[in-house]
């Protein structure tokens, strides 16, 4: 039976979604100016890149494609964490907010040196206008022992991290974890227990490529993050395996570049979807097509909302 009449809105952590994609705390979103740019054409949300107390440079070179024979199956970086002062951010926070207070705007923040640097962040983003928190857990090439992504491998830093954000925080709080940390389930109930409101799963995995005429490693770290198509399988099931042991909402995230591959997402439990390398693929209104897709699904099948699919898999 189709139905004509899709409604895509959703309800994440208080806040009224015009539709379930946001932007991913990722290359397109390395800027204040950049993230304008996504809300002109119709983005519902964007979580930024990741902010800490002092900026952090590149590595060159930073990028490279993985493919199978001649296939792409995804891409592998070392993007670090933001390479612009904070204060910059700041301002760009309150421009964003000014111009469209009724997108979300999820800043992503990131301790580097001591653990105290969560709450002076949380106090410092919160009062320039950020809607929601999202606590970097999972970057796979900041890892400092009990700091930057090595709290998302332990549940015990990761309860500290957490606590610590609310202990300061008035605005919802997710926590980014990878499928890295191992046990990701025991982390997600780990960051629900110490109060957080949601969950985004998942970062990208480590791993390296090669460069087999010079048998050399291509990235400037030789290790990198891996993210892309190929990511989206593993990122389904921690959705899926996280949504079935907490109460907090979940943010899908990993490999989205079809209406197909957001539907997983939301039957296995996804209440949002972030998208970051799609699009390298279908340009920044991927959203726009990924929407169609879906509503096309839907009526096909009769749907009538966002809602009647999310957790269907459970």
């Amino acid at each position: 039976m189709k139905n004509n009449n899709v409604d895509l809105s959703v309800d994440f952590c208080g806040f009224h979604l015009r539709s379930p994609f946001l932007l991913a705390s990722a290359p397109p979103a390395a800027n204040g100016e950049m993230i304008m740019r996504a809300f002109d054409t119709g983005w519902a949300g964007a979580a930024t890149k990741t902010l800490a107390l002092k900026p952090t440079p590149n590595v060159e070179p930073r990028f490279a494609s993985s493919h199978s024979g001649k296939k792409l199956i995804g891409f592998e970086n070392i993007e670090q964490i933001t390479d612009i002062e904070l204060d910059i951010w700041l301002l760009d926070i309150k421009k964003i907010k000014k111009k469209y207070p009724d997108r979300l705007l999820i800043v992503s923040i990131m301790a580097t040196d001591d653990l105290r640097e969560w709450q002076e962040l949380t106090e410092k983003v919160q009062s320039a206008g950020a809607d929601m928190i999202e606590l970097n857990l999972s970057c796979p090439h900041m890892a400092k022992e009990g700091l930057g992504s090595d709290v998302g491998q332990d549940p015990v830093l990761t309860i500290e991290a957490v606590r610590m954000v609310k202990e300061v925080s008035i605005v919802p709080v997710i926590a980014k974890l990878t499928a890295g940390a191992g046990d990701i389930v025991a982390i997600a109930k780990a960051c629900e227990d110490a109060g957080a409101d949601g969950i985004t799963a998942i970062g990208s995995l480590r791993a390296m490529k090669i460069d087999i005429e010079t048998g050399r490693p291509v990235l400037g770290n030789k290790m990198g993050g891996l993210s892309g198509s190929c990511l989206k399988p593993i990122a389904v099931r921690c959705v899926y395996e996280i949504s079935r042991e907490v109460s907090i909402p979940v943010i899908g995230c990993g490999g989205i570049t079809t209406g197909e591959d957001a539907i997983e997402y939301f039957m296995a439990g996804a209440n949002a979807v972030q998208i970051g390398t799609g699009i390298l693929s279908r340009g920044i209104t991927i959203f726009k097509k990924v929407s169609l897709e879906i509503k096309e699904y839907m009526k096909e099948n009769g749907y009538s909302g966002i809602d009647e699919i999310i957790g269907l898999a459970l």
